[in-house]
This record gives C-alpha cells, sequence and structure tokens, in this order.
C-alpha cells in the first residue's frame, strides 16, 4: 500500500526522513531489518529499521485535516482519540475538535448534544455497529470522515467470512482496547466470538477443548469477552484466529499454533482444516516490520533503550516489553520528559505510572567510550518527536558531532 500522505508537516522530520529515504534506497525490498546506526562520537543511537508512523495512522491523520479544511463552520467531533498519541490529539483539540468518548468508551459528550451538521470522525481503531446505529439515529453519517485503519478493516472481513463458513472467531486483543471493541462488534454480527488476551487464556481455552477444565469455570473466566449466546462446547469445534492489530505478532500466531495443534491432536490431519482456519493473513504487515525490526534492533546490543510513544499505545507498549528483555529500557512519550542527563521522566508498565529515575545516563562526561542508545518508536509516533529525542540526549553530550553534518554525510 505504497502511498503519500498529505499530513501536517511539523510531525514530519527532515533528519528521520534522511534516515528512512537512505534505508529505502538502500534496501528498496525491506528485507534488511538491521537497526541505522547514526555515530555522535561519544554518543550512538542504533535506529530500528521501521519505526513512527504506519500506513493507517498517516491515513487518519490525512482524513482528521482534511476534515478540519473542507468543513470550517461545523462542529467537529472525535469518536474517541484519533490515534494514540499526545501530541496528534492535543493538536486536534487546540483547533476546536472535540472528544465524544474517553479511550475506555466513557462518553463525555452525550449523543442527545449532537445533531445531523456535525461531523464525527470515526477514529483509526474503527467503531462498533452499535455506535454507529446511536449516530445514524441522529441524522449523522459516521462514516463521513472515516479514518478506520484499512487493516483493521481486513481483520473484520476475515472474521465475517469465517462466520459464513461456519467458524467461530477467537480475537487475541485487550477487551476493552478501541479496536478489539470495535472487531468484537463486527465480528460477533456473524459469527460466536471470543477474546482472549495472550498465552494464558488461550491455554484456558484449549484445557477446555481436551476437556480438562468445566464450562463453569470457561464461563466464569471469559464471562466479559463472549458473544451473546455462545456455546464453548459447540463454538469452539471450528475456530478462526484473528487479532488486535497492535498486539505482538509473534504471539497472536504462537496462539494460533497451540489451538492449531490442539485441534489437529483432537481430529487428525486429514479433518484438521475442518475444525481450524488460517488466518496469518490478517496479520498487520506494519506491526510485524515495526516489531522485527525492533528484535534486530535489541540484538544488535545497546547500553540502553529509548522507546518512545503515547502511553496508552499499545503497539508502542509491545515494543517497550521486547527491549526491556535485553537492558534498561526507558518508555517516554516526548523530549519533555528526559529532563538532564541526571533525571528522566518515563511510564512504568508494571506499575502503569509515571516513574523518575536517576542517572539513568552513564558515561556522559567520559569522551573515552561511545554510549550506545537502541532507539525506536509506536506506529502512532510523529518523526518530529523522534528527533527531537535525539538532539535532547545528543546535547548533553558537548563532545558530540553536529546532527546535522552527520546525517548529511549518511545522506552522501
Amino acid at each position: 500500500m505504497a502511498r503519500n500522505f498529505t499530513i501536517p508537516g511539523f510531525y514530519r522530520s527532515s533528519s528521520i526522513t534522511t534516515i528512512k529515504r537512505f534505508r529505502d534506497n538502500t534496501d528498496p525490498k525491506r528485507r534488511d531489518f538491521n537497526p541505522t546506526t547514526i555515530d555522535f562520537g561519544p554518543l550512538r543511537f542504533k535506529i530500528a529499521r521501521h519505526f513512527g508512523f504506519c500506513f493507517g495512522v498517516e491515513n487518519a491523520i490525512e482524513i482528521a485535516y482534511r476534515a478540519l479544511a473542507e468543513q470550517p463552520d461545523k462542529r467537529i467531533f472525535l469518536l474517541s482519540e484519533m490515534i494514540h498519541n499526545p501530541q496528534v490529539n492535543a493538536d486536534l483539540v487546540q483547533r476546536g475538535v472535540k472528544f465524544l468518548m474517553a479511550t475506555d468508551g466513557t462518553r463525555l459528550i452525550p449523543f442527545s448534544d449532537l445533531n445531523r451538521d456535525d461531523i464525527v470522525i470515526v477514529p483509526a481503531f474503527g467503531t462498533t455497529l452499535e455506535l454507529q446505529k446511536e449516530l445514524e439515529a441522529v441524522g449523522i453519517n459516521p462514516y463521513q470522515y472515516d479514518s478506520t485503519c484499512p487493516f483493521v478493516e481486513k481483520v473484520w472481513r476475515r472474521s465475517a467470512d469465517l462466520g459464513k463458513q461456519g467458524y467461530s472467531v477467537i480475537v487475541h486483543g485487550k477487551r476493552t482496547h478501541e479496536e478489539t471493541r470495535a472487531t468484537f462488534s463486527h465480528s460477533k454480527n456473524t459469527a460466536p466470538t471470543l477474546v482472549i488476551r495472550d498465552m494464558d487464556d488461550a491455554q484456558f481455552v484449549i484445557a477446555f477443548i481436551k476437556a480438562q477444565v468445566s464450562e463453569d469455570d470457561f464461563r466464569s473466566r471469559f464471562a466479559l469477552s463472549m458473544s451473546e449466546g455462545y456455546n464453548p462446547r459447540e463454538h469452539l469445534k471450528r475456530v478462526g484466529v484473528v487479532n488486535q492489530t497492535t498486539m505482538l505478532a509473534t504471539e497472536t500466531q504462537a496462539i494460533a499454533n497451540a489451538i492449531k495443534q490442539a485441534m489437529l491432536e483432537i481430529y487428525g490431519a486429514e479433518k484438521l482444516k475442518d475444525h481450524f482456519a488460517d488466518t496469518r493473513d490478517t496479520l498487520c504487515y506494519a506491526t510485524h516490520e515495526n516489531q522485527t525490526a525492533t528484535r534486530s534492533l535489541i540484538e544488535s546490543g545497546a547500553d540502553l533503550g529509548l522507546v518512545v510513544g503515547g502511553y496508552n499505545s499499545s503497539n508502542t507498549s509491545h515494543l517497550v516489553e521486547l527491549c526491556e528483555e535485553k537492558f534498561p529500557t526507558f518508555y517516554v512519550k516526548d523530549a519533555d520528559e528526559i529532563v538532564s542527563p541526571d533525571l528522566i521522566r518515563h511510564f512504568d508498565m508494571h506499575t502503569k505510572s509515571i516513574r523518575e529515575t536517576s542517572n539513568w545516563l552513564p558515561l556522559v562526561s567520559s569522551s573515552q567510550t561511545a554510549l550506545t542508545i537502541a532507539l525506536t518508536s509506536g506506529a502512532s509516533c510523529p518523526d518530529a518527536t523522534v528527533e527531537s529525542v535525539i538532539k535532547k540526549v545528543a546535547s548533553f553530550f558537548p563532545e558530540a558531532c553536529d546532527p546535522e553534518k552527520v546525517l548529511a554525510d549518511l545522506a552522501n
């Protein structure tokens, strides 16, 4: 899906564009996942091969700003956050856009306050059929400016196909996440649907399929995660697995493989296709590329990691999880969180809170050894934010080479 989107220039970065263009020119088929090394002398950044805005995010931003340009005299609302990035959402609010709901679905503005002349933008995550009908009842076409990611819609279409073929759908995702709520709504319209969070949930499902746990225990565990009328004894005989596109693609595939193996053991190879549908084609290529690039970044080695993105961004959090396994990693939303060489504010995913860490940046005063930082960002993070992080950290190294010269040399 190669396409150039029209998005505000302040989200772009000439430096990051130089890096990405350099990599695309030297690796046009995008098969080299090794990181790009930017050497400033005492400081060295290793930057993931793929990072930042994905197709779906750029599509959503283009649509939102087009709505503002085309409808200057109308009230414009976002159903919920456009994407999970604070800079983007804050800029839209500053321009007069209002949010109808919080990310958890809590109503911030009653739909009864809307009228048919209002514009409501559907976010990149899509929306539920129930919310769509509510807006249509007010006289609003929720898809006049529809920024639903095409890869999310692909999951919806695959789920519908599974239902038509007599399969039930298992969604690997976070039950309360906007995208999973939307996928669940569309899927349950055509197929019995179950949402599972992780491999532990998958193993519990497998245990039920193998008659190792009771139906009461199954219903207790998944009480809030099943479509109405879900009958696990019947609906787990023929299944297909799809995912929330921002989850770890490798985890989704591992879950699918585990369920496939269980079906193989129970029904045998000849009847496997009657009980398990291959849905690998629904995995988002951008999520897969970013995660694969992050693994290569980790394998290349670093003293510490910086992951940049919104703190409620699911895809960014999974990049942090990967990096944390190898070296100290700091999850920051922007350069302002990097206060000084002695202090950084960052999001702790384990406690779901903002932490402050002292002495996070080693070797600041050393001119003998280069500090290597692994750097990547989530799919909803502007390149300009990544550039500001690089420059902020580089400013702590008086002997560092001029960033503009280093990047110019790279381009040549």
